[in-house]
């Protein structure tokens, strides 16, 4: 058998048959390295809205954000992007309460248009990079360009929350899991607000989560760590979910497989 012929780098190499064989180990582990560095993913993050405009807009926030999204976007990474109505869904369905007796619908609907509002304000923000239509519906094929590095999506119709919404971008663009920033950094045992001595949570299972939020069904305005109706949905999927605060810095260490504040869901 004649020789074999392997490019590195700019040069030529000529090995024999039995040269090739022993070098093999360090080729492969060249091959791994090279995909390693050159590897990409799709990282969901529902972004809650408390976060984005917690009593007004968080402007500093969106700039740590931005250029702490465009850093890993530079590395080959895409991000699909949800945020939530926060506050100003809360506002709207408040004031539409206080006038009217109201219907779930109507109340969703409010919500679902700030979703909208938030998410038109991210698009913005990334508009060099991100894809040119806010997503409404994350089951609709999407198909994007290669300069299209964020995509950002929105509320969708009634009786479906943002992270209900997230858990689809994932299955819908094949994502293994989905970042929660909210106005927590973790799920707790007990709920925080009522009991001082309630105990962080760094990882539970889907079936622990859903016992410890004690409600199985969304409603508008709910405030859970994650949507019980999307989690249901999420571990049939087995994704994992990491919910965490909005400690950008954090969000990073997450990012690059370090260990992280907050809870592992999955």
């Amino acid at each position: 058998m004649g020789p074999i012929v392997l490019l590195h780098d700019l040069g030529f190499f000529f090995l024999s048959v039995e040269r090739f064989i022993t070098f093999l180990p360090r080729i492969m582990l060249l091959i791994v390295m090279a995909k390693a560095a050159g590897r990409s993913e799709t990282i969901i993050i529902s972004l809650g809205g408390s976060v984005l405009a917690p009593n007004q807009i968080d402007v500093d926030f969106l700039k740590q954000f931005r250029q702490l999204i465009l850093k890993f976007v530079h590395n080959g990474d895409r991000f699909v992007i949800i945020c939530g109505g926060g506050k100003t869904a809360r506002e709207y369905q408040g004031a539409a309460s206080r006038v009217v007796h109201t219907v779930p619908e109507d109340l969703d609907w409010l919500g679902i248009h700030a979703t909208r509002l938030n998410g038109h304000l991210l698009r913005t923000i990334f508009r060099e990079i991100a894809h040119a239509k806010l997503i409404k519906n994350p089951n609709e094929k999407i198909n994007l360009k290669e300069s299209e590095k964020v995509v950002v999506a929105a509320g969708w119709k009634p009786g479906r929350s943002t992270d209900y919404i997230a858990v689809l971008l994932a299955k819908n663009l094949g994502a293994r899991t989905v970042i929660n920033i909210t106005n927590t950094d973790f799920v707790y045992d007990r709920d925080p607000s009522k009991f001082p001595d309630a105990k962080p949570l760094h990882q539970v299972s889907w079936k622990e989560f859903r016992k410890l939020i004690g409600v199985s069904r969304w409603s508008p305005g709910l405030n859970t760590p994650f949507d019980p109706v999307a989690a249901k949905v999420a571990e049939k999927m087995k994704l994992r979910v990491a919910v965490m605060g909005k400690d950008l810095g954090n969000l990073e260490d997450f990012l690059v497989g370090k260990a992280f504040r907050g809870t592992l869901i999955g």
